[in-house]
């Protein structure tokens, strides 16, 4: 299965859109293919569009998903975003937008398994708010901020769409 992926560079508008490999070195940058080949520790060629590139990665930081690397003479920032991340940011869901919620969407299909809060529950942030079976594994949708639970919209052992409204919240 590939998994695809999407990288910003230095904080470029439209991201560069990466497909991993099935097998092999060929990946799919924004459909055309980059053969990548691991020369040494942080060290790859790159060969794309018919040109040699040697990339040294500097610094990887995981938790904020960017990669530092130099590529010729130039230093690059690259921002790196799977399919899903880029969905939950879409839905106000990420916690960088958190902090001030008035509703709670689903962020992708699936059965709601277990509401875990109630009507007029205070919940912070982090605080797990119901449970969503999709693609056969369960995921706990947890609060993104302090708020008060107003209206609960989504039934126990019910399928929801991807954008359903589940929880509003009141501040």
């Amino acid at each position: 299965m590939c998994a695809k992926l999407f990288a910003t560079v230095n904080a470029a508008k439209n991201p560069l859109e990466l497909e991993s490999p099935k097998r092999g070195d060929a990946w799919q940058v924004d459909k055309t293919t980059a053969d990548v080949r691991r020369t040494g520790p942080g060290l790859y060629s790159v060969m794309h569009k018919g040109r040699s590139h040697n990339v040294l990665v500097q610094k990887k930081d995981v938790e904020n998903g960017t990669v530092r690397m130099r590529i010729g003479g130039g230093t690059y920032t690259v921002a790196l975003e799977d399919e899903r991340t880029r969905l939950v940011q879409s839905l106000g869901l990420d916690k960088a937008k958190g902090t001030v919620v008035k509703e709670l969407k689903a962020p992708m299909p699936g059965l709601v398994l277990k509401v875990l809060v109630k009507e007029g529950d205070a919940v912070k942030k982090n605080d797990p708010l119901l449970i969503l079976e999709a693609m056969k594994m369960e995921n706990v949708i947890k609060s993104t901020g302090d708020a008060v639970v107003k209206k609960i919209h989504a039934l126990e052992r019910s399928a929801v769409e991807k954008g359903q409204l589940l929880l509003s919240f009141e501040h």
